[in-house]
């Protein structure tokens, strides 16, 4: 059977807000009384360390997510994964990044390729959020990496369908 190639674009950008943003809401709706140094630490910020981590949690859920779906994916930038200094770049020059999927059936349906990128962006963003909660607060790290088992599986769920096959039609006893 033919196979085709599906390609995906994720923003670098949208994704440092995301895992930013989860941070700080989860953060924010901690907040009790008097824990301000606690709901800081569950928060990312602008620092540099901060970015630096969420790069290094970015490279390492898009490798995760390459292990996982290798059947698929054949490369990013040329053919080698994605480094930190890769996403810095990406990242700082409002950039994306490509996830090529190969080996998919011809008869894929093509509408879910919104669903796959959603759920590849979902998944690298709950991850990056699991990695930083593994330093902040290991309670919410858990969920954040149980979301995306979740994402993955809904990937995986969209790559496999397929368009239904339509009768043929048949004139003079030909098959058209």
């Amino acid at each position: 059977m033919a196979k085709k190639s599906l390609t995906i674009d994720l923003k670098m950008n949208w994704l440092f807000y995301e895992v930013k943003n989860k941070t700080y809401l989860t953060g924010r709706s901690r907040m009790q009384g008097d824990n301000h140094e606690q709901v800081a630490n569950m928060q990312s910020s602008d620092d540099e360390e901060d970015q630096s981590q969420i790069m290094r949690s970015i490279s390492s859920a898009v490798a995760y997510l390459h292990t996982r779906l290798s059947e698929y994916i054949s490369n990013t930038i040329g053919e080698m994964p994605l480094t930190d200094n890769d996403i810095l770049k990406l990242y700082t020059d409002n950039g994306s990044f490509t996830l090529t999927l190969n080996n998919i059936p011809a008869n894929f349906n093509t509408a879910v390729k919104e669903s796959i990128t959603a759920s590849a962006h979902n998944y690298i963003v709950n991850r990056a959020v699991g990695e930083w909660f593994q330093i902040t607060n290991k309670a919410d790290a858990q969920d954040y990496f149980q979301a995306a088992a979740i994402n993955l599986a809904e990937i995986r769920e969209a790559i496999n369908k397929r368009v239904r096959p339509q009768r043929p039609v048949i004139d003079n006893n030909n098959v058209i």
